[in-house]
């Protein structure tokens, strides 16, 4: 199945070079993927894996390696972001 992953911030760097400039990229998962395998591949550092939504909805740590994504679905990730 086919969902959008977005990666923000600094975490755009571990996307492709040819999806970074949209911030995004369509994957193919298994239905048994869950948030955890999908980001497998990209070796991004659990520190930086702060917030997760998928379509919008919050996703809390404690069940990311439990919850699977369905077809459309949109897997969005920002990296802990401070301001002032």
């Amino acid at each position: 199945m086919r969902i959008t992953l977005k990666l923000f911030a600094t975490l755009t760097d571990y996307l492709p070079a040819h999806a970074r400039v949209g911030n995004q990229m369509e994957l193919e998962v298994a239905e048994t993927d869950t948030i955890l395998d999908i980001l497998a591949p990209f070796a991004l550092p659990p520190q930086l894996v702060h917030l997760v939504l998928v379509n919008g909805h919050y996703i809390a740590p404690e069940v990311r390696g439990s919850t699977c994504l369905k077809e459309a679905d949109a897997l969005a990730i920002w990296p802990p972001i401070a301001g002032g």
